[in-house]
């Protein structure tokens, strides 16, 4: 038998590329307000920074808090006897960072900005050891976690192309408003780093995570000689 393994999360491309590893997890949702978790962080933030006891919300810790919030939601919650992995990711651009658009609006205006333009495609990882038997004596999961950061560079598109493919209403549902791995695969001409990463979860550094709690990734596989 595999290592039980959970996904906390509801994108089909993170299920999808486990399932191309040969990995197929229980998938647990955990309903994290987003936007609530990052205002209270960056408000949190900056008190200690007004106190000179902390420092600034990087733009790259971003998705992996959100990514902690999610593990922690659905440990909270369901107590799975399993690893369980949440990731979130955000494009970087000019400074600031981004999630999915709000709307349709929102999608093609990031997309005039971004046209022609290289961006980073952060991906936040936490992975928590919630097997039971493997608890530290004071009951408490092991977790890891760690970002993965891609170059992404993307095309030249015209005001045309923006709207035909925002019309497809696949940019309102990913992070940075684009896909490598679907519609959005004409629109990006280069990445430097990991394609996985871009897509929603690193496979390589899921490995890594794994191997700090014991775990192979083979075991996670239906067959562990696989």
């Amino acid at each position: 038998m595999p290592v039980p393994f959970v996904l906390a999360s509801r994108s089909p491309a993170r299920l999808a590329t486990l399932r191309s590893a040969g990995v197929e997890p229980r998938v647990i949702v955990s309903d994290v307000d987003e936007d609530q978790v990052l205002a209270d962080a960056r408000d949190a933030a900056a008190r200690n920074v007004a106190a000179g006891i902390g420092f600034a919300l990087e733009l790259r810790d971003q998705p992996a808090l959100l990514a902690r919030a999610k593990a922690d939601a659905v440990v909270a919650r369901h107590d799975p006897d399993a690893l369980v992995l949440a990731c979130d990711s955000m494009l970087e651009l000019d400074g600031e960072i981004m999630g999915k658009p709000a709307d349709a609006a929102q999608a093609r205006k990031r997309w005039r900005a971004m046209r022609g333009r290289i961006g980073i495609l952060h991906t936040g990882h936490v992975l928590v050891d919630n097997r039971h038997e493997r608890r530290a004596p004071t009951g408490s999961p092991t977790l890891a976690g760690d970002t993965s950061s891609t170059v992404v560079h993307f095309a030249d598109l015209t005001d045309e192309e923006i709207d035909a493919y925002v019309a497809t209403g696949e940019p309102l549902h990913v992070a940075g408003a684009f896909t490598v791995d679907g519609l959005g695969g004409p629109y990006v001409t280069r990445i430097e780093g990991d394609f996985h990463g871009v897509v929603g979860v690193s496979l390589p550094l899921l490995r890594d995570l794994l191997r700090t709690c014991g775990v192979d990734f083979h075991e996670l596989r239906s067959g562990r000689g696989s």
